[in-house]
């Protein structure tokens, strides 16, 4: 498969994600998920309203609009004008949806779904190595490879993903040993003081090899994405890249288009 976009996110702050802390609305998709589970609110009942939800829970209606558009994007709801907030499942579905936006969406999509690590190794630069990060620099990386699921009873992988630290944050290891959910640069910038201004986003069709198809347990030559995520800080400089691969019928890549000026 030749066909492949690329997305750049920059990092842009709306007036709505200043009025809410990220992390409140991850905490509460949490909860409604739980909820939903347990059948507290059973598979074709309607949700509370927001402004319900938002007494319920002590949180304010831009954290409910966001816990509530997690839960969509993992299909155990639907919303529709004059019917309400409908739940559809029980348990997450097996393709998963980013519906992505900016960095602090990506930031929050991380801390959505479960990481079981792989391996962890230093690797020195190389022409193979350059070649598929599609990154000419001559760095050292530590490399994290993991597998990513919907939750931690899901058996099926979502995704494979190779990723790469520049070798100069040492301490990352730790880091993600202690936050196994949470992104990576997110961590790195915390620690480092580093700040990300951009992510370069390709994502480009293929058919799985044998080892992710073992791995991913699913079919050699099955169709897939690769997903390239190169991550930049505020000085130009590459410090981290990902290269995620996971079978097209379990992954869904959804991109929101702004007008910047209007006409």
């Amino acid at each position: 498969m030749s066909v492949h976009t690329k997305v750049y996110y920059v990092r842009t702050y709306s007036q709505e994600f200043l009025n809410m802390k990220q992390a409140l609305y991850v905490q509460l998709a949490q909860k409604l998920k739980h909820a939903i589970s347990a059948g507290r609110y059973p598979v074709g009942s309607l949700l509370p309203t927001e402004l319900e939800l938002s007494e319920i829970y002590s949180a304010s209606r831009h954290t409910i609009r966001a816990a509530i558009a997690e839960l969509q994007a993992l299909g155990l709801i639907s919303r529709k004008k004059g019917v309400g907030t409908k739940v559809e499942a029980s348990s997450p579905q097996k393709n998963y949806k980013q519906t992505i936006g900016s960095i602090e969406d990506l930031i929050a999509f991380s801390e959505t779904y479960e990481r079981t690590f792989l391996s962890l190794q230093k690797v020195s630069a190389s022409k193979k190595l350059a070649a598929e990060l599609k990154y000419s620099g001559r760095k050292d990386w530590i490399q994290l490879s993991y597998l990513r699921y919907v939750d931690s009873k899901s058996k099926l992988p979502l995704s494979i993903t190779d990723n790469y630290v520049d070798a100069k944050y040492k301490e990352v290891a730790n880091l993600v040993k202690k936050n196994p959910r949470t992104l990576i640069s997110n961590l790195i910038e915390k620690k480092y003081g580093i700040s990300i201004a951009e992510i370069k986003q390709e994502v480009i069709g293929v058919a799985l090899n044998k080892s992710q198809a073992v791995v991913l347990k699913s079919k050699e030559n099955a169709p897939g994405l690769k997903i390239i995520r190169t991550y930049i800080d505020s000085s130009n400089d590459v410090f981290e890249i990902t290269i995620t691969v996971c079978p097209a019928d379990r992954h869904t890549v959804i991109s929101k288009l702004r007008r910047d000026v209007a006409i």
